[in-house]
Order: C-alpha cells, then structure tokens, then sequence
C-alpha cells in the first residue's frame, strides 16, 4: 500500500489542488461552507498520506525528517479543525517535492543511445581466405577485419592495408575527418567516409575507446547521484527544535491547543515553496533566453563554477571546416578557379568539399585525366592544362617553384592554424588557400564576460593538435590549452582539476564530451550538439548560441541568491512567530495564519523577479 500512494504522488498533488479549489470557491462563491470543509478535508487526508508515510519510514531509520514535523503540523489543525491551513501545507509541500524529483532526476536514457551508437558487427577474415560478417562480440584480439566506405569501424586498431578518411567525431570531437594509411590507429564506433581498410584488432568490447566512453559516463553520473537537498539538511536541526519546543511547552503549560499553535505555526509553508518558486522562475527565464537549466542542484553549484573548461570544435569554433584565408599570385584567376572548382568536384575529401562551397557557382571544364598523389593531392589535366591541387608536398614534387614571398605566406598561413590547399597550372603556383575551424562569433566578449562574472579560470581541451589549440587558445585569452585529448584524457583532467578543489564546469556538443560533461560538477551541452551530450549534461545552451552562456551563468547566481533570500525570509518569519506566540498577546492562530500565508506570498513574488533577469 505504502508503494502504491508513494508512486502516485504526483496525481494526490493534482487532486489535492482541484479539491482546495473546490473549497474555497464554496465557500467564498457559493457560501456552501459544509461543501468546503469536506474538500479540504479530503484534500489534506489525501495530501498527508504521502508525507506520513515518507515520515514513517525516516522515522525507522531514526531520522526526524520535515516530513515528520508536517505530519504532525497536519495532525494538529486536524485537531484544531483549521482544515485550510492543512490542506495548503500538504499541497505545497507535495508540490515542491515534485518540483524538486523533476528537475534533479538524472535521465539514463544517455547509455542507452550511447550503447545504440556502438558497431554491431565486423566483416572478419576467416580461415578460408573470405571475409563474413560476424557479430562485434566475437572479434578477438589480432583478427583482421575489413572495412568499407560508409561502415563502422568494429574495435580499436591498426591499419594493416588500405587508405581512406574516417569521421571520429563521436571520439575525438574533431569536424575534419582523418585521413589513414597503413600504420594509423583507428577507434571503434568512428566512420569509414571514403577508402577502404583492412584492420587489426588491437581492443575489443569493454576496452575499446567507445566502450571506455560509455563507462565513463556511467561513473560519472553515479557520482554526482549522492547530492543532498539542502531543505533536507536543515531539517536535521529545524524538526527537532519545532518538536523539542511543542513538548516542552504541552508538558509545563499542560495547554494542548498552545502546543499545536507551535507546531502549526512552526511549519514551515514558505520555506518549503520558497527554493522551488525561485527555481521555478529562474528556469523558465532561462528557457525564454534559451538556456535549459535542469534543477535546483544544478542552479546552486553552477552558481559556484570557478573554472570553465570547453572543447574546442562546435563549442569556441563553428565546427565546419571553411576557407579562411586565400593568396592569389597571377592576376587573372577566374579561370583557375574554375580549373580548381572542376578538380575538386571530382574529390570526396572534406578539403576539398569546403573549397567548392567557398567558391561557389564558378565556371566548370571537364576534367581528361586524374592522377591521386597519395597523401599529397591531384594532378588532373583540364582544359588542355595541367593542374595540380594539394599541399606543398604536391607542389615539390611536381616541380613547382615556391618563391620566397609564397613560403613566407605558406608560414604565416601555418602559424594561424590552417591546412593548406595549393594550386597550380601548368608548373606556376596560382592559388593558396587556407582551410580551418573558425571561431565563433562573439565567443571572445563572452569569455570577457564570464570573467567578470567570476570565472576564475578558462581552459580548452581538444583532439586537435597542440598548435591548433594554442592558437585558438591565444586569440581568446585562455587560462589555459590542451591538445591530443582523448575522452577519457578530458575526463582525467576534469577530476584533477576537481582534486585541486576547483568547482568546474565543461562545455561540449559531441558523444565524445559526454564522460567530461558528466564528470563536471556542471555540464554544460551546446543545443545542436549530440542527443547523449544533451542528455548527460545539467545546462543546455539551446541552438548552440554560445552567447547564452553568460546569460546563464549570472543567472544562476541570481536563482541562488534568490533562494538564499526566500530560506532567510520563511525562517525568519517563523522565528517571529514563535517568538510572538510567548511575547505577545496579540498573537493567536488567525493572526500566524494570515502571517504565514503573507510569507508564502512574499517568497512567491520575490521569486517572480527572476522572471525579469537579463545578464
């Protein structure tokens, strides 16, 4: 019985507040005075089962929880026959239960569609010389596996044979896909987009990067399961002095009725919706300037972030590789753009997909003859002419003389982080063109921001390489800049920064920031990022706006302070009205009624000024 009333708390709540509705319209609208005293009635017998029971079962433990003191708060206006006042506190108190499960409860459904994203099976070379396909549990370390274009690399391994790019977004975070030849490492769960590769198996299920991935997100989300509401901390020192005191006064005035005045009147209503109200408003002002706030918790400890980690792409960059910076070096270029634009539309490599946007609607020629220069580029006769497209590697090779203006800008396009992308006809450099993530609009302004917000230290992690990093790190003012991290590298520096004893949140969009974003005191999820990034993180930056992120750091720090205010006045009020319940004679129960309900009113409307809040 105990299970079944606890699981449908949130319909008690529900019909609790229809049968209060009831009730005072009866009595105020339709003066049906019996009516409305079986309805709150009703609604506080309903409204106390949940509580007792909860109380019950804290008491088996020997803890004296709120949920004993509003049982027997409940208890007494039964007594007393205030039915109102015991069918508002249930109410509030199961409605501010509800509002707090809601937003704290952590979703598990992340390691479900974590566990969806894993391969399945692997085209595995028998002992007849064939390749069949066989489940990913029965490839053992050192099989061969093959794998096509499209295809999900099965386990962590070795490229024995074969070229092509592999997308390890879902690992590294990284947008440009990786190229791979004989000796590169590949992870399971990354895509094949182009080429074909045979493999070795170097780890398998469990141990596999991804699998890793899925672990980690599993640990860390246990680890922040343990947090205690603060209501619930109070409580401990609150309960007992309420009840302590209504004893102590029942045993030496031996005035029943005056005992329960202390109990009733040390309820705390306004304590008890006074955090959820200020909860309430300050997430959906988050919501109207999309930002997801998911919880009080996550409210009161992102109020305290000291340090803000980020992954680089998709989060302080765009997550696109585009071109940033071009060179021309003869001064009629239409036609070699469309010498470019024409081999490079012949190409599948993300370079060379970037080039033909960023060109656009260009004259095209048809393309006689193409020769693929293994890690170097194309040479493609077009038009009658020669024309080579790739890196300076491409251009060595073919003879083509770099002078020391063209190396001087080949240095300076480097040092800014970009790959370069070179074209020349018929032996003549024509074209240089730079290729890389860009930042985000604004992202610097806002980091500005959060400084001045408190932030003590910003740090970016990355799967790209240390020079990309720093680079970007530099044109930010960064704290500080990771390159060549893996996810379990990010989440290895998040608990060290932890172990410092820094409060650290992370920012990231991708499967592979989903350990760190659950590891992080706060994670913090870009909107277009991954279902599982979203799911695993505490704030969520809808749309990928980043310049939400200062708008939701301050207003957590005004949610908190906002809250601390509404404990301040609802225990402070019921000081008061203790004490006036022994030094006073104008206090009586009507006055601590009316008293109590004006508390809950100004915590309500105190609340409601979040709703106002711009950073």
């Amino acid at each position: 019985m105990q299970k079944f009333i606890l699981g449908r708390k949130n319909h008690i709540t529900i019909i609790s507040a229809i049968l209060i509705i009831l009730g005072f319209t009866s009595e105020l609208a339709f003066h049906q005075e019996q009516m409305a005293m079986w309805s709150l009635m009703l609604a506080s017998v309903l409204g106390a089962a949940p509580i007792a029971i909860q109380a019950y079962q804290a008491l088996r433990v020997k803890v004296v929880s709120i949920d004993v003191l509003v049982t027997l708060a409940v208890a007494g206006a039964f007594i007393i026959r205030n039915f109102e006042e015991s069918a508002i506190v249930t109410f509030l108190f199961l409605f501010g239960s509800y509002l707090e499960q809601r937003t704290l409860q952590k979703t598990r459904s992340a390691i479900k569609e974590l566990t969806e994203m894993a391969p399945e099976s692997a085209l595995k070379l028998s002992e007849s010389g064939e390749f069949e396909e066989v489940a990913v549990d029965e490839v053992d370390v050192g099989d061969t596996l093959l794998v096509k274009t499209g295809a999900k690399v099965p386990v962590d391994g070795t490229v024995l044979s074969g070229e092509g790019h592999i997308n390890e977004a879902s690992i590294t975070g990284e947008a440009v896909p990786v190229g791979k030849r004989k000796g590169s490492q590949v992870f399971a769960g990354t895509i094949l987009e182009n080429g074909t590769l045979q493999i070795v198996a170097d780890r398998v299920g469990e141990d596999t990067t991804f699998g890793r991935i899925i672990e980690l997100v599993e640990e860390a989300q246990d680890s922040k399961s343990e947090a205690e509401r603060f209501i619930d901390r109070f409580s401990k020192y609150y309960t007992p002095a309420v009840l302590i005191l209504s004893t102590l006064v029942w045993i030496f005035s031996q005035d029943i009725e005056l005992a329960i005045t202390i109990l009733v009147l040390g309820c705390p209503g306004a304590l008890v919706i006074g955090v959820p109200v200020s909860n309430v408003a300050g997430i959906g002002n988050g919501a109207r300037h999309g930002v997801l706030l998911k919880g009080s918790e996550v409210i009161h400890d992102f109020s305290r972030v000291d340090t803000i980690v980020f992954d680089k792409t998709g989060t302080l960059t765009e997550g696109n590789p585009s071109v940033a910076d071009t060179n021309y070096y003869v001064s009629d270029i239409r036609k070699t753009l469309g010498y470019l634009s024409s081999v490079e539309r012949e190409s599948d490599h993300p370079l060379a997909k970037a080039i033909v946007q960023h060109l656009g609607p260009v004259d095209t020629f048809a393309v006689q003859k193409t020769d693929v220069v293994a890690g170097g580029g194309i040479v493609a006769e077009v038009d009658g002419h020669t024309v080579a497209v790739g890196n300076v590697g491409l251009m060595e090779q073919q003879g083509v003389p770099l002078a020391e203006k063209v190396r001087k800008d080949i240095e300076r396009f480097e040092a800014m982080g970009n790959s370069l992308v070179l074209t020349s006809v018929d032996g003549e450099l024509h074209v240089l063109m730079g290729i890389r993530d860009q930042i985000r609009e604004g992202v610097k302004s806002h980091l500005q921001k959060m400084k001045k917000l408190g932030v003590k230290h910003l740090v970016v992690l990355s799967g790209d390489n240390q020079g990309t990093v720093d680079l970007v790190s530099k044109q930010l003012g960064l704290t500080q800049a990771h390159g060549h991290m893996l996810p379990q590298d990010k989440a290895a520096f998040i608990k060290k920064l932890q172990a410092e004893g820094r409060m650290v949140a992370f920012v990231g969009d991708g499967v592979n920031d989903s350990p760190s974003l659950a590891l992080a005191q706060i994670g913090i999820a870009m909107g277009s990022g991954t279902d599982v990034a979203i799911e695993t993180s505490d704030v969520v930056l809808m749309n990928s706006d980043f310049s939400r992120l200062p708008h939701a750091l301050g207003l957590a720090k005004a949610t908190a302070r906002n809250m601390r205010q509404n404990i301040a006045i609802a225990v402070g009020v019921v000081l008061i009205l203790l004490a006036s319940v022994f030094f006073s004679e104008w206090m009586n129960m009507s006055i601590g009624m009316l008293v109590h309900e004006a508390s809950i009113l100004v915590v309500i409307l105190n609340g409601m000024r979040l709703l106002r809040y711009r950073s």
